[in-house]
């Protein structure tokens, strides 16, 4: 079993910045790819970013490229997600999630924490 717990969420303008927090504690190591994806209201899920607890490559979705950073500390068993340049468009429940395999078939997700950038 491996539990997530998302923070960082919250409200911003257009412009702005967030940086979203996952901490992962459990069997972490059954779950290599650690990520994010993201669900608005009455829309699909999302994905958004992933990396590995490994070999830290990054993979992003395309509305994010270049705004949102993700990265890992190792000692902390965190994993964070830099969102630079907000939109409104961004406006959504940012969840953290594990898997062996990927981030939208995962294994474990979190709660969630809720993104609304204001125009």
């Amino acid at each position: 079993q491996v539990q997530l717990v998302e923070s960082g969420g919250g409200l911003v303008q257009a412009g702005g910045s967030l940086r979203l927090s996952c901490a992962a504690s459990g069997r972490t190591f059954s779950s290599p790819f650690m990520g994010w994806f993201r669900q608005a209201p009455g829309k699909g899920r999302e994905f958004v970013a992933r990396t590995t607890w490994n070999g830290g490559s990054t993979d992003y979705g395309d509305s994010v490229k270049g705004r949102f950073i993700i990265s890992r500390d190792n000692a902390k068993n965190t994993v964070y997600l830099q969102m630079n340049s907000l939109k409104p468009e961004d406006t959504a429940r940012y969840y953290c999630a594990a898997s062996s395999t990927s981030i939208m078939n995962f294994d474990y997700c979190g709660q969630g924490t809720q993104v609304t950038v204001s125009s």
